[in-house]
């Protein structure tokens, strides 16, 4: 792990792999998660020469806590990163909450950001033609109820969640997760995936819950740029069998981020779309 110290007092820790003079990849990790980084986006990155580059987001791992952070103030961290990194461009992946996060970076970074996709990624809560909860499993039914009512309702949620993740071991991720995973999903965990689940979980919530309240609560508030007008090459991948950010997600994204190179794939889940980790990455390189 490193850390750079920010303007504003915060700390930002992030992790780094690969070529000191490779282009950036800067992935976003999904919600909750943190601390490690998915075996098939290390081997993408390595094969198509890029530094891989993960920010723990405020509030996860050693990452100071930002209440009240919009999903745009990615964006700022971003560039501090690059700029200690002596980076002038990158390209960026988001994972599941991760998504709007890229995002924002191809968005509010038009001069730096040459290319980004989402995997699975979350969209704008309210937005027009989108039943934003239809589809997901009850956990994140519940958990967004909570998210709606408030602070303190999301923090009894998330508090109780995070003691049923803190010590999960890959033999435990497939309960812990319960009716979140789809078939192929939980497959994919079986074949392999389990380790890093549990891991990234795990790293989550050692610090506590921070930073997955302020994921929640951005999410479902304005992010704080628009999709209509982004101008950087953005691809939207998304399975049907999602049952934590729903396949509606991926097509209303494919709909309306400007210009998306849309792949809205039958028989993937949340979690088996990392498997095409290295077309993904190959496509921005």
């Amino acid at each position: 792990m490193e850390k750079i110290a920010l303007s504003d007092g915060r700390t930002l820790e992030y992790l780094v792999e690969g070529p000191a003079g490779g282009r950036p990849l800067v992935f976003h990790h999904g919600t909750p998660a943190g601390g490690v980084l998915p075996r098939p986006l290390i081997d993408a990155a390595a094969r198509h020469g890029l530094r891989l580059v993960m920010p723990n987001r405020p509030g996860y791992c050693g990452s100071t806590s930002h209440p009240g952070r919009r999903v745009a103030d990615v964006a700022a961290d971003v560039t501090a990163l690059l700029d200690a990194l002596g980076a002038d461009d990158f390209v960026t992946v988001g994972w599941s909450g991760g998504g709007p996060h890229a995002l924002a970076c191809a968005a509010l970074l038009p001069d730096r950001c040459r290319g980004a996709a989402t995997i699975a990624g979350v969209a704008p809560f309210g937005a027009p033609g989108l039943d934003w909860l239809a589809g997901m499993g009850e956990d994140n039914l519940a958990e967004f109820g909570a998210a709606f009512r408030g602070d303190e309702p999301l923090d009894a949620f998330l508090t109780d969640a995070a003691a049923g993740l803190v010590n999960v071991g890959p033999d435990e991720v497939i309960a812990a997760f319960g009716d979140l995973l789809s078939d192929v999903d939980t497959r994919t965990l079986r074949a392999g995936m389990a380790d890093y689940l549990a891991a990234a979980s795990r790293a989550a919530v050692a610090e506590g819950i921070a930073g997955w309240r302020e994921d929640d609560l951005a999410f479902v508030t304005d992010w704080g740029f628009r999709l209509d007008e982004l101008r950087v090459p953005v691809a939207i991948w998304q399975g049907d069998q999602d049952r934590m950010v729903p396949f509606d997600h991926g097509r209303w994204l494919a709909a309306h981020v400007s210009g998306a190179d849309a792949h809205l794939l039958p028989g993937e889940g949340h979690l088996s779309l990392l498997a095409r980790a290295d077309t993904i990455v190959g496509a921005l390189s």
